[in-house]
């Protein structure tokens, strides 16, 4: 397994206006999902606008946001985000059901995970992503 290449804390926006889906991801994936990462700071975020200026500050490593958001959906905001955002960091969307995948591919999120939230599943999706994003290309 690869050494991460930094011991700054990795940050990762957690948006949904429901505080209840954001406390989820977060209790899912705790302060340090794999040992191999570096710990995990949370950016908690309910609205579309502080979404994309946290996002345009170039801190965070790592976004999970809720497709069923109101009245901003985290797929919407995320095709917005990979439009805009030179080098955007990996994006999760929370779908409402399996079978609305497909739609975080027109996201362009790198995944997308249903509710209800499965901790495992999460975690195991953030994990490989901020993994990927901690070493550096060869």
């Amino acid at each position: 397994m690869s050494e991460p290449t930094t011991d700054r804390p990795l940050r990762v926006l957690v948006y949904s206006d429901d505080v209840t889906t954001r406390q989820q991801v977060i209790l899912a994936l705790g302060r340090r999902p794999h040992p191999d990462l570096p710990e995990v700071q949370y950016v908690e975020v309910a609205t579309e606008p502080v979404v994309r200026s946290t996002m345009d500050s170039g801190t965070i490593d790592l976004a999970v946001l809720d497709g069923e958001a109101v009245p901003a959906g985290g797929m919407g905001i995320a095709k917005q985000l990979k439009d805009e955002i030179y080098r955007c960091p990996p994006v999760v969307v929370l779908t409402g059901r399996p079978q609305d995948a497909w739609l975080a591919t027109w996201s362009r999120a790198e995944a997308a995970v249903s509710h209800p939230i499965d901790p495992l599943h999460l975690a195991e999706t953030v994990v490989a992503l901020l993994r990927a994003r901690a070493v550096p290309a060869s």
